[in-house]
């Protein structure tokens, strides 16, 4: 591994750092560090070619470009190789040549962060943890639950208590040390990282451990892949702690720097309008705390800890962000549904309302190829789906009245 890593370097100061067991951020500035690789090593190993050759189709098939050593064993869940969507009726509806949905809910938690979860586990192995923790309104955790039950590791998982029941229920059935943080998402956040440093636990928490960037970025080497070398222009995508949308765009980097593609999209980021703080920071170059407030619990973000990550994606690829309200994250999540068969979470919905919205202001072109990540499933919060939707028709066991209670409500020609 010594020969594709270089180490790892703080985004924000610029201070190299070596891979050790205990470096999280920067020594200096507290700052996120980036893992820095060395793109001719890595060329001399991995093609197009052997990519295509490779029959492995997880995360894994990136391995090349993942900071673990060759010989550590990959956590056995299949994580990755998530289906890409071409909506030909919907691009045409729309005014673009192309739309895509790239659903992440087919991941074995049913959310993006599995890809996360899974490197950090297999990293914290090569450490020599036998424990590991994380901050999370629901998805990293269940993916890190998920990922460690997988290997029989020991996890410990800070939720606000606040998260939906579906999410804290699937952090209980995989075997998870579950706490309720009676607070927000970031003090829940802040709880965690003391108690690692207390116990000596490993930490995962998003913008803290500087590997979960690299298991995000996979997304983005997997659709140059699916979609033959010819990225999307524009790739939209829910934003709250900022690490998918800088991961991602991490990842089409790594690809443009090994000449697998030859440019780049724009990355467009969502935030809910009550917990927009990267989006302002966009418009005002300054970044400030929020008191976050939105249905749409996997972006409640209001401190977001991979912050200068989310904005040098969004400034350096040409993009920009977007807010939404609750309203139009609820309306999205039902049309995403009718129109495509794919049922997301609040937050992923918030991607689609974001591709709508740009749509309805002429912010998209009709040679565009536009990909909308879509980022957990809709499982997870059904309690928000159910607010999406009307009523169920009620009738006794009955066909008469069955029959007079459809055309009653318009459902029988």
């Amino acid at each position: 591994m010594s020969e594709r890593i270089i180490g790892l370097q703080c985004i924000q100061c610029g201070k190299q750092h070596s891979v050790e067991r205990d470096v999280y951020n920067c020594s200096e500035c507290q700052g996120n560090l980036d893992v820095l690789y060395n793109y001719e090593t890595i060329s001399l190993r991995v093609s197009r070619e052997s990519l295509t050759a490779d029959a492995d189709r997880s995360i894994w098939h990136y391995r090349a470009l993942l900071p673990i050593h060759a010989e550590t064993p990959a956590v056995p869940l299949f994580v990755g190789w998530t289906p890409i969507y071409s909506l030909s009726a919907l691009a045409s509806e729309y005014g673009v040549k192309e739309l895509l949905i790239k659903d992440e809910g087919r991941n074995p938690t049913a959310s993006f962060k599995d890809r996360a979860s899974a490197v950090a586990v297999v990293k914290a192995r090569e450490f020599g943890f036998d424990t590991i923790t994380t901050a999370s309104s629901g998805n990293a955790g269940a993916a890190l639950a998920g990922m460690c039950a997988s290997v029989g590791m020991r996890s410990y998982i800070f939720v606000p208590a606040t998260a939906p029941e579906a999410k804290v229920a699937q952090l209980l059935i995989y075997g998870a040390n579950v706490i309720l943080v009676e607070g927000s998402y970031d003090e829940a956040y802040d709880l965690c990282l003391a108690a690692s440093r207390a116990f000596g636990w490993y930490q995962r928490s998003t913008g803290y451990n500087p590997y979960t960037a690299e298991g995000k970025k996979t997304a983005a080497l997997e659709i140059c892949e699916q979609l033959e070398w010819e990225p999307p222009d524009k790739v939209i995508v829910a934003v709250g702690d900022g690490n998918i949308i800088g991961g991602m765009w991490k990842g089409f980097l790594d690809f443009h720097r090994l000449g697998f593609i030859e440019r780049l999209p724009q990355m467009i980021g969502v935030q809910a309008a009550g917990a927009a703080p990267l989006i302002d920071a966009l418009q005002t170059g300054q970044l400030q705390e929020v008191n976050a407030q939105t249905l749409a619990d996997s972006i409640c973000v209001g401190k977001p800890r991979d912050a200068i990550r989310a904005l040098q994606a969004m400034r350096d690829s040409g993009g920009f962000g977007i807010k939404v309200s609750d309203e139009e994250i609820l309306r999205a999540l039902g049309q995403l549904a009718r129109d495509t068969g794919v049922f997301a979470e609040p937050a992923a919905a918030a991607a689609y309302a974001g591709f709508l919205k740009l749509a309805d202001t002429g912010g998209l072109k009709s040679d565009e190829r536009v990909l909308v990540m879509i980022t957990g499933n809709g499982l997870k919060d059904i309690a928000a789906a159910r607010r999406a939707t009307g009523q169920p028709l009620r009738t006794p066991p009955d066909l008469a009245h069955c029959e007079a209670h459809l055309r009653q409500h318009g459902l029988l020609a």
